[in-house]
């Protein structure tokens, strides 16, 4: 008998209702050791490295990224930009690097996009989602992550804001735009399947979605082990046991990802000792 597919639906500004086909539960796979799964994600991971390079090289103009919230998405292309912001100080070069978080409107994005036209600019769209639910912002992404040579952005309607800021009515985008969601494009289903589907067809799209709690596991423990902890000043026993605690509870987690990976590491340098257990079982796990 075939698996019966979930469904979550949300509704747009227009209350138009967005249906997201979830995935069927995935089963781990026991004849890939952890070792290999690491291995895996890394390789994945270190793709999301080098596409964000090439974004700052100017050879990648338009990428998405996807996957669950938690995993490292934004701390992977954050961690690439941070590294290039220094060099390019250093060198003197006149790279631009920007990231706008949260919800935009449609005005709001073609403003920022203006912004970032230039050749050397880098912009990130972080969890920026209701751009995709408004057809005015959803065609300007589009034009912005087009793959064609010449990239021209219009806006087709009278504004005063555009007047008073000296913003064109019209303008050509040279930037390089990353765009990271937790949506799975693949899986919507609704009025902006088609959109969707024509900004994949546009510019990469790279999916590091993770289907099994063993992969969230092992992914939060190879990034502690590259680092992430090391402004807390931890013992390689403390960061050890933050990562324990997080695999004996995870049941009861409220998630298992790097931010709540963070979080355990402030309860534990704000408690120490074993109040930061308790602690977090009130705020970072659901009642038993």
């Amino acid at each position: 008998m075939a698996h019966m597919q979930l469904k979550k639906s949300r509704k747009n500004k227009k209350g138009e209702t967005i249906i997201e086909v979830l995935p069927n539960n995935v089963k781990d796979n026991p004849n890939e050791t952890d070792a290999q799964i690491i291995e895996r994600m890394r390789e994945r991971f270190s793709i999301l490295d080098e596409m964000t390079q090439a974004s700052i090289d100017g050879v990648v103009r338009g990428m998405v990224v996807t996957g669950p919230p938690g995993v490292g998405k934004s701390y992977g292309v954050e961690k690439v930009l941070e590294k290039n912001s220094l060099f390019d100080v250093m060198a003197g070069n006149g790279t631009k690097f920007e990231t706008v978080k949260g919800a935009s409107s449609a005005i709001g994005l073609y403003k920022v996009l203006f912004n970032n036209a230039n050749s050397k600019s880098v912009l990130v769209l972080d969890d920026c989602d209701t751009v995709l639910y408004d057809e005015t912002s959803l065609n300007l992404l589009k034009a912005a992550l087009d793959s064609c040579k010449k990239r021209t952005l219009n806006w087709n309607t009278d504004s005063a804001l555009l007047r008073r800021e000296g913003i064109p009515d019209m303008f050509e985008f040279q930037g390089s735009v990353i765009f990271i969601t937790n949506l799975k494009f693949d899986n919507v289903r609704g009025k902006i399947k088609d959109h969707l589907a024509a900004i994949m067809s546009r510019c990469h799209y790279l999916d590091l979605t993770m289907d099994t709690m063993r992969e969230k596991i092992l992914r939060c423990q190879q990034i502690v082990a590259d680092g992430m902890l090391n402004e807390y000043q931890f013992t390689a026993k403390e960061e050890a046991e933050i990562l324990n605690f997080m695999l004996d509870n995870k049941d009861r987690m409220r998630e298992i990802s790097l931010r709540m990976v963070t979080k355990l590491a402030d309860l534990k340098k704000s408690f120490g000792d074993e109040k930061w257990k308790r602690t977090a079982e009130v705020t970072c796990m659901r009642r038993a």
